[in-house]
């Protein structure tokens, strides 16, 4: 999925928007949501804007941001897995996380693999099993959950 296919399954635009190319979507092996998982990733430059504050002379991408990069990749799943896109009128909410782990800095030149997997899906709450990596390695990882609502 190259990035004007991700744009039709994301709302967000620059410079909000955290996903750059999605490599696979894995659906499970009983054909049902939970186990769907998806791989994706960002491009980490020093073009972006958030680097001219954090911080200017010791750029780190800030947690948050590969917090919703993940959050991003897992939207992106569960909207492929229920076959509906934000102008259907339907958007992720992100709600909450559990059990997050940040690392390992995520610096300019980076490229930070995204991972997720359905854990659960019950009335519109859906939970993800994250993780995101550089060369192989666990930079990041939580539970995140997301709420699927009607616009």
């Amino acid at each position: 999925m190259e990035i004007n296919e991700i744009r039709e399954y994301l709302p967000h635009r620059y410079p909000f928007l955290l996903v750059d190319r999605v490599e696979e979507i894995i659906p499970s092996e009983n054909n049902e949501l939970i186990g769907s998982q998806i791989r994706a990733f960002k491009n980490v430059t020093i073009n972006e804007p958030f680097f001219n504050g954090h911080f200017p002379d010791h750029p780190i991408m800030p947690g948050v941001l590969i917090i919703e990069a993940m959050a991003q990749a897992a939207g992106i799943l569960g909207f492929k897995m229920i076959d509906k896109r934000p102008e259907d009128g339907a958007i992720y909410y992100f709600v909450g996380t559990e059990k997050l782990r940040l690392k390992k800095p995520v610096v300019p030149g980076d490229k930070l693999a995204l991972h997720a997997c359905v854990l659960s899906v019950k009335r519109n709450i859906w939970k993800f099993e994250c993780t995101a990596l550089v060369d192989g390695k666990e930079v990041a990882s939580t539970i995140i959950t997301c709420a699927v609502r009607e616009v």
